[in-house]
């Protein structure tokens, strides 16, 4: 079963999340910067001497497709142990299932699409 692992985590965490990535030999990532909030509901900052709500705070979105379920787990548990804190706002971890994959260039679909 393909799977798509989506990752939100804390800009600061990035090369943390690249590197347990490349450790683990995951290929074919796609990396965004994004706002978004959460529980945190973001802060108040002082930006030329006023009090803001910052209620959007940057993060980075992390995208990869994997081949398996087992590959789906061990893709969160690099970004889990990699990105964690302990404190609020370090992000979430999302996976789905993938109906299918087309690679452009072949026309390759499926698992056959994924490789190189």
């Amino acid at each position: 079963m393909i799977m798509k692992v989506e990752a939100f985590v804390r800009e600061e965490k990035f090369e943390d999340v690249k590197e347990a990535l490349n450790r683990i030999d995951v290929n074919g990532i796609t990396v965004s910067q994004v706002m978004g909030c959460g529980a945190q509901k973001g802060s108040t900052e002082v930006v030329r001497g006023t009090k803001v709500d910052m209620m959007m705070r940057p993060k980075i979105k992390f995208e990869i497709i994997v081949s398996s379920e087992e590959w789906a787990k061990k893709t969160i548990e690099a970004i889990q142990d990699a990105a964690f804190t302990g404190e609020v706002g370090d992000g979430k971890i999302f996976s789905y299932e993938v109906k299918d994959v087309i690679k452009i260039r072949t026309g390759e679909t499926g698992i056959d699409a994924l490789q190189d």
